[in-house]
């Protein structure tokens, strides 16, 4: 399976536009390869550089098989992010360059949880039902 976006190429720079100093909405993502046998897709955006550990950003599951989110869509069920939000909050580093990994997952059920919940639980949800994971790395620093 292979993860990438129109708007930042993997390891590189993700537009402001993207960010809270931008319109902080979420970038366009493209699958490809997704396995057989996928009933659905989850998402985990996180930031393992900021200053207090990984800082979660967005958390979306049961998202229907599909080879594109667009820019600013709310794909499927979204849990808590650590703004304490349901949706996508885009990066926004205190301080220096911090990388944001994109993490995909090919999933073989449809998952049993409400929304808000907190990645950790998503993360035990999925335990042997991941069929195939991919990740987009992009990075942000603020002027």
């Amino acid at each position: 399976m292979k993860l990438s976006s129109l708007d930042f190429e993997h390891e590189g720079i993700i537009p402001e536009k993207f960010t809270c100093d931008g319109e902080d909405i979420s970038p366009s993502l493209m699958i490809e390869e997704i396995p057989e046998g996928t009933k659905r897709l989850a998402l985990i955006v996180d930031d393992p550089d900021a200053p207090a550990g990984t800082w979660v950003h967005w958390v979306v599951f049961n998202i229907h098989v599909t080879d594109v989110i667009e820019e600013g869509e709310i794909p499927g069920t979204q849990g808590i992010n650590d703004f304490r939000k349901l949706n996508y909050g885009g990066p926004c580093p205190p301080s220096g360059t911090h990388r944001y990994f994109f993490k995909l997952y090919a999933l073989d059920t449809k998952l049993d949880l409400e929304e808000g919940c907190h990645k950790k639980d998503l993360l035990k949800a999925m335990e042997g039902h991941i069929l195939e994971e991919t990740e987009l790395i992009g990075l942000y620093q603020r002027k």
